[in-house]
Formats: C-alpha cells, sequence, structure tokens
C-alpha cells in the first residue's frame, strides 16, 4: 500500500511511518499542509492520511482542494478534537474517514486496509458513468465533458449534476437536491441550490449555446433526456 502520510506532530508521525514500513508500506511523510498537498498532487496513492491542524494549510482544506481537482484518493483525517463538528466538516469536504487521537497503531492499521480496498473497488469501475445525450460525467474520477469538450466543475457542482443526471428528463425537487448534496442536518440559505444550478448553467449550457437545465416552477429542476434541452438560437 502507497500511503501519503501529513502530520505535524514530529514523534506521532515518525513512529507511525516506522510501523507503517515495517510492514512493507510505501509511506511519504509529510509535516507540512502546504508540503502534503503538493506531494499529493504530484504523486499518486492508495491512501492519504491527513491531520486537521497543519501549519500553512490545514486539512479542511487540503482534501477540498484534492476533490475540486477530481482527485479521488481515499482520504482519512486525523484530529485531537473530538467534535461532532469537526467530524461533519471532515465528511462535508469529502474524507472518506476519520479518526480521533489518540488512537492504537492496530485501529490505525484496520482503517488504512478498509479505506485501500474501497479505493481498489472504485478503480475497477465499480462506479458509474452518468450520461445525458453528450453530457457525460465520470463519478469515478469526478470529471464532466460535453461533446468530449472538458468543464471544469467545483465538489458541489459536481454533486449537484450528479444527482440531476441519476434521472435524466424527470423533475428532482429542490428538498431532494439538499438532502443529497448538503445533507439532512443543513440549516444554511436553501437558495443555495438555486445558487448552484445558476454555477452549473453558466459551465454546461452558455459556453454551448443550450438549455439542458429546466426549472419546474414551484418544484426544482429537471435535467434534459437529451442532454441539451431546447438549443438556443444564435
Amino acid at each position: 500500500m502507497r500511503i501519503l502520510f501529513i502530520e505535524d506532530e514530529d514523534r506521532l508521525r515518525e513512529a507511525l511511518c516506522r510501523g507503517l514500513r515495517a510492514e512493507h508500506h510505501d509511506v511519504v511523510a509529510a509535516s507540512t499542509g502546504g508540503e502534503g498537498l503538493r506531494l499529493a498532487r504530484m504523486q499518486s496513492f492508495d491512501v492519504i492520511v491527513c491531520d486537521i491542524l497543519l501549519p500553512h494549510v490545514n486539512g479542511f482544506e487540503i482534501c477540498r482542494q484534492l476533490r475540486d481537482e477530481a482527485n479521488w484518493t481515499p482520504l482519512m483525517m486525523l484530529t485531537g478534537m473530538d467534535g461532532e463538528r469537526d467530524q461533519v466538516e471532515a465528511l462535508e469536504a469529502g474524507a472518506d474517514d476519520y479518526l480521533t487521537k489518540p488512537f492504537s497503531y492496530v485501529v490505525l492499521r484496520a482503517h488504512l486496509r478498509a479505506l485501500a480496498r474501497r479505493g481498489s473497488r472504485a478503480a475497477a469501475g465499480e462506479t458509474t458513468v452518468l450520461r445525458a445525450g453528450d453530457l457525460v460525467l465520470d463519478c469515478r474520477v469526478r470529471r464532466c465533458a460535453r461533446g468530449g469538450t472538458g468543464i471544469e466543475l467545483s465538489r458541489r457542482e459536481i454533486d449537484v449534476l450528479a444527482v440531476l443526471l441519476t434521472r435524466p428528463g424527470y423533475a428532482v425537487s429542490k428538498d431532494e437536491l439538499m438532502r443529497r448534496v448538503w445533507g439532512p442536518e443543513f440549516d444554511g440559505d436553501p437558495n443555495i441550490v438555486e445558487v448552484y444550478v445558476g454555477y452549473l448553467r453558466k459551465k454546461i449550457d452558455v459556453p454551448f449555446a443550450c438549455r439542458s437545465i429546466e426549472t419546474v416552477r414551484g418544484f426544482g429542476y429537471r435535467l434534459a433526456a437529451d442532454g441539451l434541452g431546447v438549443p438556443d438560437r444564435p
């Protein structure tokens, strides 16, 4: 297993890396968030282990940036903070797992193995490619394209589009989008759905002169079954 270990506590980092290497794992270590983010972008890993409180760039931001860049390497966050808010923020940022300090080496090893298995299944193609006409979203690598032209989307934009693409031609309520993308406990501005649909339209419709996302007044949104909707007039 190839592991990126981002931890600023020298003794903890060195002890855990030493134990993992003794079991013949390939471990790359970083002591700052900036260094860890650079390594995650430049190299390929089976699992990333990342502390939350890090110099320069914290763990939440590392995870958000990697997910926005379609880097879906399984990631586990470590923290000394024992609170629900931190767990929720870690998962909302895109983390796959969460471990609170102090923890035993045996528990860490079990979590790493589970994450590596999950990543292997995803790499084998268990996740699906969603399509509507020439609009394609590869959920495994989280990349979007229309007619072969790549479209850069943020993590949230991808999540909203994925929900719409699961049922092309059918209306999806705002409540369902809110629940599936932001979670049932989200208590922020409900207009956030409209904001992100607007972002999507500017990226997947406007540059291609089409209107694939239709507003269903008083209910929600519908993605055209052909992925195009009503073409804009020149």
